[in-house]
């Protein structure tokens, strides 16, 4: 079985990427914090023929997000891919004069420290397939740090370095590493960046394994 882990899953991209992955016989393990919602969201998934199965933890929480992982691999076999693209908190959109060493603990935890925590926990399995596929899901602040939200513009930075720390390492070993910075709000309909047209993308980033760094759209959009 191959099986592909979205962390951040929701109805939105979340979804849409279970589904196109679905599509090419891929199972998907639905990471977020409300295991109710993850397993409604794994119903209506099934109901559309994609195997899905929700598994709660918190990316802030390392214990409950390795937990997360293992019981996926467990259920629905090594993880091939791994998307991270959980939805950052508002909190952490502070401005930068506004913003102290305290706020940076939470965007650190969130775009840092879960992005390390996950990869760790998938690379053996990446491994002992001999492939693998990382996809690292960013806002616009990644590459241009807006000084409104100071917080995910510096997580987002660390993230963003990390990533491509891994694409160069990992790329010898048959595992791809790669970003899709998505400017700006999903937008239901809009001709690259609808959730459905964003799951492509992911696909064929997966699939192409060109490159580390992509953008869902232009960075004024």
């Amino acid at each position: 079985m191959t099986t592909l882990a979205i962390i951040g899953a929701g109805p939105g991209l979340g979804a849409a990427v279970a589904r196109r992955f679905g599509r090419e016989g891929y199972d998907t393990a639905l990471i977020a914090r409300d295991q109710g919602r993850l397993d409604a969201l794994a119903a209506g998934l099934a109901d559309e023929g994609v195997t899905a199965r929700g598994f709660a933890a918190d990316v802030r929480d390392p214990k409950t997000l390795t937990g997360a992982l293992d019981a996926a691999a467990t259920a629905l076999g090594p993880i091939e891919v791994l998307q991270y693209s959980p939805v950052p908190q508002r909190e952490f959109m502070l401005p930068v004069l506004d913003t102290t060493a305290d706020d940076l603990a939470g965007p650190v935890e969130f775009s840092v420290y879960g992005p390390v925590t996950a990869v760790q926990q998938v690379l053996p399995g990446m491994r002992g397939l001999g492939r693998g596929t990382v996809l690292f899901v960013n806002g616009g602040t990644a590459v241009v740090p807006h000084p409104e939200r100071a917080g995910t513009s510096i997580a987002f930075a660390a993230e963003s370095a990390y990533g491509q720390l891994l694409h160069d390492t990992l790329a010898a070993e048959g595992i791809h590493v790669a970003q899709l910075v998505i400017p700006g709000a999903i937008v239901p309909g809009h001709d690259r960046k609808d959730p459905a047209v964003l799951a492509d993308t992911l696909w064929t980033l997966h699939q192409d394994r060109n490159g580390f760094r992509h953008f869902a759209a232009d960075l004024d959009s």
